[in-house]
């Protein structure tokens, strides 16, 4: 067997670890981001399927085809000075890319630290609702497309400087963004997959 005259001196060991250092990575878990701003739910991991249940379940439309229960959300290592909490949700594969905005929350207590399944699948006192694509205030599960692929349902969890009641319900997330811009603390993500192949 020929040996190169090209090996550079420590190649192979470097090539060898980041083929084994790969192979090894895939479909571990994330490493632990220590005491940082995080969201969380106990139905779904972050980058994971959510179930069928959590999807839409609007009957004008085909695509919705779940019970729209919410998600169990939690939180936790809040930004020191928190006084509200604003939650969005939003696909942005969804309408051909142009995306889709599920749920426009804000106006949640600083003490609160989640919320249980189903517990924001209509609107109520623990949050102010804005206004979706759909124009709704409450939570609207994935009505995803067949066909589409998976689509990215992306929350993100904004900690601000507002009291609670500081805002009217009815904001888009443009208008909520404009209300926030110098008054958040700090921010925390989640994504659940969901899609259908085509039929």
């Amino acid at each position: 067997m020929l040996k190169s005259k090209f090996v550079v001196p420590g190649m192979a060991a470097s090539l060898l670890a980041l083929g084994l250092g790969g192979c090894a990575t895939i479909g571990s878990d994330l490493p632990s981001m220590g005491n940082a701003f995080s969201l969380n739910s106990s139905a779904f991991r972050d980058g994971g399927m959510m179930p069928v249940r959590f999807a839409g379940n609007i009957k004008s439309n085909p695509n919705c085809i779940g019970e729209n229960l919410s998600p169990p959300l939690e939180w936790k290592n809040v930004p020191a000075g928190t006084k509200s909490f604003a939650l969005i949700m939003v696909d942005p594969e969804g309408r051909g890319g142009l995306g889709v905005d599920h749920w426009n929350a804000y106006g949640i207590a600083a003490t609160r630290t989640g919320f249980a399944e189903g517990e924001t699948s209509q609107l109520n006192d623990k949050y102010v609702g804005g206004k979706g694509t759909a124009g709704v205030g409450h939570y609207l599960g994935p009505c995803t497309p067949p066909g589409t692929g998976f689509h990215h349902y992306t929350f993100t969890l904004i900690a601000t400087d507002l009291e609670p009641n500081a805002l009217p319900a009815g904001l888009t997330r443009a208008e909520l963004f404009a209300k926030l811009n110098g008054h958040t603390k700090g921010s925390a993500g989640l994504v659940g997959l969901f899609g259908r192949a085509a039929n």
